[in-house]
């Protein structure tokens, strides 16, 4: 979501907000405070502090286990 005061920035709801169940990768990087490939990275080879849910070819980074890797 962009906002008005700072186009072409994307604002994000604090993360104990969330209540849907997975999130995108452009989310999930934001609150690992990392970059999108990072994640893709992660996923690509199994490891990291978060395992993604493949949708229709789609990562989906559930809120529980980035909730548990951030202690929220």
């Amino acid at each position: 979501m962009q906002t008005a005061d700072n186009p072409g920035k994307e604002s994000f709801p604090p993360l104990d907000s969330i209540t849907r169940p997975t999130v995108d990768t452009a989310t999930a990087a934001y609150y690992l405070n990392r970059k999108k490939q990072t994640l893709r990275e992660w996923a690509c080879y199994d490891r990291g502090p978060v395992r993604p849910l493949r949708i229709n070819g789609r990562l989906a980074w559930p809120v529980e286990q980035l909730r548990a890797a951030l202690g929220v």
